[in-house]
């Protein structure tokens, strides 16, 4: 499938940047009552649970937060680097390649983590339940040529 047109316009990645400061300082002030869960596209059927990642740039040394998709796998927690199908991977799977220890927060609940991209194994075990949970991935995954990263966060003491 074609990647929709619209999605390459320059004005994409700004309203994507806006919307998750957005659903970041909502769920914030809300303990993740409003914008923990992910009410858009497949999310509009079947709603899907929402976390905040903290990552740290690799470059600058600046702390951001971003709301993201998430699926548990037994005590891990497992994201998808997939920018809405667009060619490039998000800046912040380089800044969790560069620092891989960070912070979750579910909800209420701050989790410290250790970030690791999934071997091909765990992703071809991962994907499927990954699509189970937001349909859109396949749809992401068609749209561009890369294969969409998928990070395991595992829990750290």
């Amino acid at each position: 499938m074609d990647r929709p047109r619209q999605l390459d316009s320059s004005v994409v990645p700004t309203f994507i940047k806006y919307m998750s400061k957005v659903n970041t300082w909502t769920y914030k002030r809300t303990g993740g009552r409003i914008g923990g869960t992910w009410r858009v596209g497949a999310g509009f059927r079947k709603p899907v649970p929402t976390l905040l990642l903290d990552h740290t740039g690799r470059k600058s040394g600046k702390q951001f937060t971003i709301p993201l998709l998430y699926l548990r796998d037994g005590a891990n927690i497992v994201i998808v680097a997939s920018q809405g199908g667009l060619p490039k991977n998000p800046q912040w799977y380089y800044n969790l390649v560069a620092r891989p220890d960070t912070t979750v927060q579910i909800g209420k609940d701050r989790t410290p983590v250790r970030a690791r991209l999934a071997d091909d194994t765990e992703r071809d075990r991962l994907w499927p339940k990954l699509l189970e949970l937001y349909e859109d991935f396949a749809d992401y995954q068609s749209w561009t040529d890369r294969k969409i990263p998928i990070f395991i966060l595992e829990p750290r003491n």
